[in-house]
């Protein structure tokens, strides 16, 4: 393996298994580190018949869409992992826009890590993570992305690739995240690279000083997106002079 003088991550450090279908790409990836998996390990399927994403929700899960997830064991101390979300965005915007054409609409993060393209979602991204009997630490990045369907009663804006001018295919889609993702993984190292990672996630956010609307698990509150801090809490100007920390919640813009 290909790994640098620093342990950091590179192209042939991970290895990739493509299914025809699977319950969920998640809980393939969940099983195989129970089973003793090293992690750095892509699971793709075509189809999940399964598929879910956060909070409990279903995941459409149709042929033509990319579904991918990536096992990584003990990525960084449990105190670093907080900023993991943001590297994931950064590097799953970056295979999104270099398959789109030149002057599709723009490609935005929304916090923490949805991608949306021209303020519609494209892609959801659940992350998950294990205690192993072992004692390592099990941690899976879900992503599925649009790509040539979108789910037909959607709870808020949705687009696909196809519909913004895009012909690429999963697989092809797939070629560009395997080498986003090992960037950004690279740049974020285990956690010591937060601040370029944030920085690039300021870059490519969507919304930064509009007003919205933060869904919470026992309320709602509204104020201004004052961004994020170093360790990637959305920063809420709530208008009386005070900025709140949210470490997550559901973003409604112009609420």
């Amino acid at each position: 393996m290909a790994s640098d003088m620093n342990g950091r991550k590179s192209l042939s450090d991970f290895r990739h298994d493509a299914l025809s279908e699977t319950t969920s790409t998640n809980s393939e990836c969940v099983e195989r580190a129970r089973a003793g998996d090293l992690g750095n390990l892509w699971v793709t399927a075509a189809r999940q018949t399964g598929g879910r994403g956060r909070r409990g929700r279903t995941w459409v899960s149709e042929p033509g869409n990319l579904y991918a997830s990536l096992l990584l064991i003990d990525p960084a101390p449990m105190d670093r992992l907080g900023s993991l979300p943001l590297a994931v965005a950064v590097a799953v915007h970056q295979a999104v826009r270099s398959v789109l054409p030149a002057g599709a609409e723009p490609v935005e993060v929304k916090w923490p890590n949805d991608i949306l393209i021209g303020r519609k979602k494209t892609c959801g991204i659940l992350i998950e993570g294990e205690a192993l009997p072992d004692g390592r630490y099990a941690l899976v990045i879900g992503i599925g992305i649009n790509v040539a369907v979108k789910p037909d009663n959607p709870l808020y804006p949705v687009t696909c690739l196809r519909e913004q001018g895009a012909s690429v295919s999963a697989d092809e889609l797939f070629a560009h995240l395997y080498a986003s993702m090992a960037e950004a993984l690279q740049a974020w190292d285990k956690g010591r690279g937060i601040r370029e990672i944030t920085a690039r996630w300021r870059a490519v956010a969507c919304g930064i000083g509009e007003k919205i609307t933060v869904n919470l698990p026992d309320r709602s509150i509204s104020g201004h997106f004052a961004g994020i801090d170093d360790n990637g809490l959305l920063m809420l100007d709530t208008g009386s002079g005070k900025i709140m920390p949210i470490a997550a919640g559901d973003v409604f813009f112009g609420s």
